[in-house]
């Protein structure tokens, strides 16, 4: 992968797009690569929380590859768009939770990248956008579906509509991302949450991530169906009576087995 660096420091992976001349844009070369290392992580039962950030300090990733896309027929636009999609959704429904750590530009496919993660942390000099419609396109790797999910439509609509950029305290402001840090901290940051979510029970935490995407997907009580089955199946596992047994027992140093 000569375009995205993969770590794992004990439960938690982290992958970077290398790409910080171009600021980290997303051509058809990276996207294979990101492919890769998403599925590196999800055959990986041993990683319990992934980071997503990009190299260097101007850019999380600045958008697709214009001058790649510039020529692409409808046949090839759909293509590309379906094989973004299919990436970011891989992101987006695995095992465990997905930290974006947002250092600098997030726009289009950076944002809708950003996005498909399950919390996003900025840095203060970050910059979120869907610049698309400026170009004469529309967003195609799903931000008009998930942007609309995660701030009310309104504004959705106007941030894509305006093409306008928005920096980070406004990102936190309409919802878009969980919380804003100095740009030297954020690493740091990052880290100390995805540690925390590692420290938990990793088959509970991966049963209540599917809980809540699925149902933000269906009704109130499809939801609830599956917060049902999801709760029940973790007494079959060895990590609950462990836990329960732990905590009966006042003991704080937990090592779940996930098992």
């Amino acid at each position: 992968m000569e375009n995205v660096i993969l770590e794992k420091n004990g439960h938690v992976s982290k992958i970077t797009i290398n790409r910080p001349k171009a600021l980290n844009a997303l051509s058809t070369d990276v996207l294979k690569d990101l492919e890769e290392a998403v599925n590196t992580v999800k055959n990986d039962d041993d990683t319990y929380c992934l980071i997503i950030t990009g190299a260097g300090d101007k850019s999380f990733v600045a958008g697709a590859d214009i001058a790649e896309m510039k020529d692409k027929t409808v046949e090839e636009a759909a293509e590309y768009g379906a094989y973004g999609n299919k990436i970011f959704r891989e992101i987006e429904t695995l095992h465990c939770p997905v930290i974006a750590a947002v250092n600098g530009f997030a726009l289009g496919g950076g944002c809708e990248l950003a996005m498909s993660c399950d919390i996003r942390v900025a840095a203060d000099n970050a910059v979120f956008g869907q610049p698309e419609v400026g170009l004469g396109i529309t967003p195609g790797f799903g931000g008009t579906q998930r942007l609309a999910r995660l701030v009310p439509a309104g504004i959705a609509k106007e941030m894509i509509f305006t093409a306008r950029n928005i920096k980070a305290d406004k990102a936190e402001k309409i919802g878009l991302v969980n919380a804003v840090v100095p740009a030297e901290e954020l690493m740091a940051t990052v880290e100390k949450m995805a540690a925390g979510i590692a420290k938990n029970a990793p088959i509970a935490v991966a049963q209540a991530k599917k809980a809540i995407n699925n149902g933000l997907n269906g009704t109130i009580d499809e939801g609830i169906a599956e917060e049902v089955k999801d709760f029940s199946d973790c007494f079959a596992t060895e990590d609950q009576r462990y836990g329960m047994d732990c905590f009966l027992n006042k003991v704080r140093d937990k090592q779940f087995s996930n098992k």
